[in-house]
């Protein structure tokens, strides 16, 4: 009898919840046949929570003595846990990357807002010259103006 170490699904409708159990690997998912639950897994917690993960960690090594090997999902666990290896993803498919199209938007969209982010810096260095220049402006518009009034003044 092979044994392997798999999650079996419980719960309600979009509220999974899982049992991490170990059974003989021709048995059905939910059938019930389980020769031992070794932990719970709660997809619906927040991945740090310490609780989304429970593992009874002697019962593993146990079983995986006895020569259970534990599913890709549950080994992720256990590598996380510190009791297997980790290993490299075999042959990853594309489909969860961002296909060339989506990429292209993307892009665009940071190069729309870089532009802007230019404008906007071009626009507040303008409008600190400005702001600048009339503050010398008057004072140097000042002193013609004085020397206007004293000639007026003399000229009567």
């Amino acid at each position: 009898m092979a044994t392997v170490i798999r999650l079996a699904r419980h719960g309600a409708k979009k509220r999974p919840y899982y049992h991490i159990v170990v059974v003989d690997s021709r048995v059905a998912r939910n059938s019930g046949n389980v020769l031992e639950v070794v932990g719970k897994y709660d997809p619906m917690l927040a991945r740090d929570n310490d609780k989304r993960v429970i593992l009874k960690i002697d019962e593993i090594k146990a079983w995986m003595a006895k020569g259970a090997k534990p599913s890709d999902r549950v080994y992720r666990f256990l590598a996380n846990a510190g009791l297997v290896a980790k290993r490299a993803v075999p042959n990853q498919t594309k489909k969860n990357l961002q296909s060339e199209k989506t990429l292209q938007k993307i892009k665009d969209k940071a190069d729309k807002l870089a532009k802007i982010a230019e404008e906007k810096a071009a626009a507040e260095a303008a409008a600190k010259a400005a702001a600048e220049a009339p503050a010398e402006a008057p004072a140097t518009e000042e002193a013609p103006a004085t020397e206007a009034s004293a000639t007026e003044a003399s000229a009567e």
